[in-house]
């Protein structure tokens, strides 16, 4: 097997020699017909026989113990099957494989925490037997408001310490120019289109769980410590997954509750999680206080940078929201101070949603850089390129790639970025006032472990199997286009199999990780593929010519079919961090550029027109690179303007737990969106010399609309998200 840790620069050289011409195209999902003619089925859609349906019972309480259970309401029910509350494996919440929630205990940690599970012959009844079981509890005070409690500064949650280089105080005191701001984003959900589901089954002692989750292989694992098996009695299939945003990174109750039931029942349980329940069974993205400080000289060199936070979670879980994680490497600067203090709540769990960090982290860093150029006269994009850092400001590392100049340049230009700003308020169009804004984008890039087997079979077709997942992203096609791209085969010639924990494991989707991880490992398992066919053919590996489904070299050629002879080449690569990912500082990098209109009369805005340029190493499908990153820029403009999950601090109910409430941008709030690539192959990132790109798109989307905002009406708001009543009192004069 083909094993390549990134230790040194590498890329595959068949890679090079390539001439296929599929990766990189902009090429149709080969998933989309199955898709849109309804023959991918989702999580919810399984459905196999003698199949129970589940209905999770939630705490009536945000704090205290539950006391008992009165399920003969539910009970006395027709078509009730079971009413499970008495299992100690039962969790409190969600686990994943650094943290195991709370199993079978009466403590309740947040509002609708799961206590039971109604078992019914129909999803009808299993809901209103729900309804009916009582929950007695012991109630106590609860912590619902994040703004009255105190914040602990020594915590050891999250994944990214305090950092202290330089003396702060000292540095900002000698600058002749300094911001000090704060800055507050609410609390988000990761609503993905596809509901959480789940249906578990035992066949003897073998479990399988059909689920909708973006990481398998770690979720196998999580299963079976949470039921107390071994992993190898776990099946994960998750072939078709309808987004995630980092809320099906977990495993949660819709998962455990039904594996349980199917156990003490013999036959198939199905839980699937209504809207509103999600709020509380699947965790969200923190709500924030960020403070940044900026110190400069009188040119507008930045000598001293704080970015200083606050982030909640509960008393059950191990995340916390990694504020200033996109600005570590963002700026120049010497002295240089990070900080996420901890609040506890009795609410639901915080957890990775869309670029956890970065998503609004940028707000806050890229505001005050917006303020900054205000202050001293400068054009936005001047005063982040005299502080662009030749190597990671924080570290000292060189940078793999890039490319955040070029970003800047290339987007002004298709943007067509003035000259000179206009002045706030000074542009109307009738009763609208418009505005121009820009932000940077960063996205830290990661290598993570990852295997993939490739089969070259005997009809010259070939197979690619992994157990990453495709969540809406495009892993399918990708991985296709990889292996035709090596071994000279057009897609249709190449099945992809995906979202089995069977499979050889990877790192699944997640991180922005997926694609550059998964696709290396295809790349060197193709690597080993062609070495044999080499060896077949009596020829060194570079003499090989692979295209269309043939092989040649030396004069010769002949189809794969005839090279194989009927008996298939099976390789497994794999791949995963190594020495250059240490000495290196990896991210995807961009701009972006947005024009808006603000109502002069009702505070209503309205993105006109937005422009962003992104550095994401290899481009592996640009139709589909372009499509995540249309996506997250609809999501800067979604939490820039809408989206805020109220919480009645009186309880530690959430006011806006659905859709219905949760207001998302629809097509109607998006405008024309241009996207461009300054394209690099980062050979130290992964074999395949791609960088993530799934994150990269909401960080600074917000920021660089909040800029527009303010340019349009003169009205600076450092609160998401930017409603009318946030602007009316400020608007200039009709």
């Amino acid at each position: 097997m083909p094993e390549l840790m990134m230790d040194a620069p590498y890329r595959p050289a068949a890679l090079d020699r390539a001439d296929q011409g599929v990766l990189g195209k902009p090429l149709d999902r080969v998933d989309g017909p199955a898709k849109v003619t309804g023959a991918a089925k989702y999580a919810a859609e399984h459905a196999p026989p003698g199949l129970a349906y589940g209905a999770i019972v939630g705490a009536p309480v945000g704090a205290g113990r539950v006391t008992g259970i009165d399920a003969s309401g539910a009970e006395a029910m027709a078509g009730v099957l079971a009413v499970i509350h008495d299992d100690p494996r039962m969790p409190a919440g969600e686990s994943n494989s650094q943290t195991q929630a709370s199993q079978g205990t009466d403590r309740i940690f947040h509002y609708g925490q799961p206590v039971a599970l109604v078992v019914a012959d129909s999803a009808e009844v299993a809901r209103e037997a729900a309804r009916r079981v009582r929950v007695e509890v012991e109630a106590a005070p609860g912590r619902f408001d994040q703004t009255a409690e105190t914040p602990q500064s020594d915590h050891q949650l999250g994944f990214l310490p305090p950092i202290a280089k330089g003396d702060l105080e000292e540095a900002l005191a000698a600058c002749p120019v300094v911001i000090d701001r704060s800055y507050t984003t609410p609390v988000h959900f990761p609503h993905a289109l596809e509901p959480h589901a789940t249906v578990a089954w035992w066949e003897g002692e073998q479990l399988t769980l059909r689920t909708s989750n973006q990481i398998v292989g770690p979720g196998r694992q999580t299963v079976a410590k949470v039921l107390g098996i071994a992993p190898e009695r776990v099946r994960l299939l998750a072939p078709f997954v309808g987004g995630g945003f980092g809320g099906k990174t977990t495993v949660g109750p819709d998962a455990i509750l039904p594996a349980i039931a199917a156990e003490r029942l013999g036959r198939p349980v199905k839980v699937t999680l209504p809207r509103a329940q999600t709020a509380y069974l699947v965790h969200h993205r923190s709500a924030t206080t960020q403070r940044v400080r900026l110190g400069c000289d009188a040119d507008g060199r930045i000598k001293a940078v704080a970015h200083e936070s606050t982030a909640a979670q509960n008393d059950d879980s191990r995340f916390l929201e990694p504020v200033p994680f996109g600005t570590l490497p963002l700026y120049a600067g010497e002295v240089r101070h990070f900080r996420t203090d901890l609040i506890r709540l009795d609410m639901p769990a915080t957890g990775a949603v869309r670029a956890p960090g970065e998503a609004i982290g940028s707000f806050a860093v890229e505001g005050a850089m917006d303020e900054l150029a205000e202050q001293l006269g400068l054009d936005p994009i001047e005063l982040r390129l005299r502080n662009e850092p030749d190597t990671d400001p924080l570290s000292g590392k060189p940078f793999s790639t890039r490319r955040l100049r070029d970003c800047y340049m290339e987007g002004a230009q298709r943007f067509g970025w003035p000259e000179r700003v206009p002045a706030p308020g000074s542009r109307r169009e009738g009763d609208w006032l418009i505005g121009i804004g820009m932000a940077a984008a960063l996205r830290g890039n990661f290598t993570v472990g990852a295997e993939a087997r490739v089969t070259l079979g005997a009809d010259g077709r070939a197979r690619v199997e992994c157990d990453m997942t495709d969540i809406g992203t495009g892993t399918y096609t990708i991985l296709a286009q990889v292996a035709g791209e090596m071994l000279g085969l057009p897609v249709d010639r190449i099945e992809v199999a995906l979202g089995d924990s069977e499979l050889p494991l990877t790192a699944g989707s997640g991180g922005s990780f997926g694609a550059g991880s998964a696709g290396s490992a295809v790349a060197l398992a193709c690597e080993d593929i062609i070495a044999e066919l080499a060896r077949r053919m009596n020829a060194a590996p570079e003499e090989l010519r692979l295209k269309d489904g043939c092989v040649a070299a030396d004069g010769r050629e002949a189809p794969l079919a005839e090279i194989v002879r009927g008996a298939p080449i099976v390789a497994t690569g794999k791949t995963g961090p190594g020495q250059v990912s240490r000495r290196t500082s990896q991210a995807s990098h961009g701009a972006h550029f947005v024009e808006v209109g603000v109502h002069a009369v009702t505070g209503e805005v309205r993105v006109r027109r937005m422009v962003g340029v992104f550095d994401i190493g290899r481009v592996l499908n640009a139709k589909t690179a372009r499509s995540q990153l249309l996506g997250g820029m609809i999501w800067g403009i979604s939490y820039a303007l809408q989206e805020h999950a109220v919480v009645d601090t009186r309880n530690g109910h959430f006011m806006t737990p659905d859709l219905g409430e949760y207001h998302v941008a629809v097509s109607a709030d998006v405008p024309p969106i241009e996207i461009a690539f300054v394209e690099e192959v980062d050979d130290q990132a992964n074999p395949v010399g791609a960088k993530g790109v799934g994150e990269l798109g909401i960080s600074g989307a917000g920021a660089a609309v909040a800029h527009a905002v303010y340019n349009a009406c003169g009205v600076r708001v450092r609160d998401f998200p930017i409603t009318p009543d946030r602007l009316l009192a400020g608007l200039p004069p009709v």
